[in-house]
């Protein structure tokens, strides 16, 4: 029921900013909560903040106060805005989509496909 696209991923060094956009499709696409992940290699995927179809935002405590998701839901578009980057923020980042926000990536229905941050020291 749902397709999503992630897209602006890149290296860049640390101190710098990303911007990742997700683009959601499908009939019932407006209605889903909206999560970022990421996974680093030998690392299991975690969770970074999602976005609920009100506009309910929440973060992981490695990203608050850096990290900032925001939903545009008449384009079906989430940012997520990536500033004063660090290594240790170096991942593949995933879009993911449900019908509620949980930390654990199980209880997400639907993925994209993942783009890669590297932020270099």
């Amino acid at each position: 029921q749902v397709q999503l696209v992630e897209s602006g991923g890149g290296l860049v060094q640390a101190g710098g900013s990303l911007r990742l956009s997700c683009v959601a499709s499908g009939r019932t696409a407006s209605t889903y909560a909206v999560g970022w992940f990421r996974q680093a290699p030998d690392k299991e995927r975690e969770f970074v903040t999602a976005i609920t179809w009100g506009g309910g935002v929440y973060y992981a405590d490695s990203v608050k106060g850096r990290f900032t998701i925001s939903r545009v839901n008449a384009k079906s578009t989430v940012y997520l805005q990536m500033n004063s980057l660090k290594p240790e923020d170096t991942a593949v980042y995933y879009c993911a989509a449900g019908d509620g926000i949980r930390v654990a990536p199980e209880h997400w229905g639907y993925w994209g496909q993942g783009t890669q941050v590297t932020v270099s020291s």
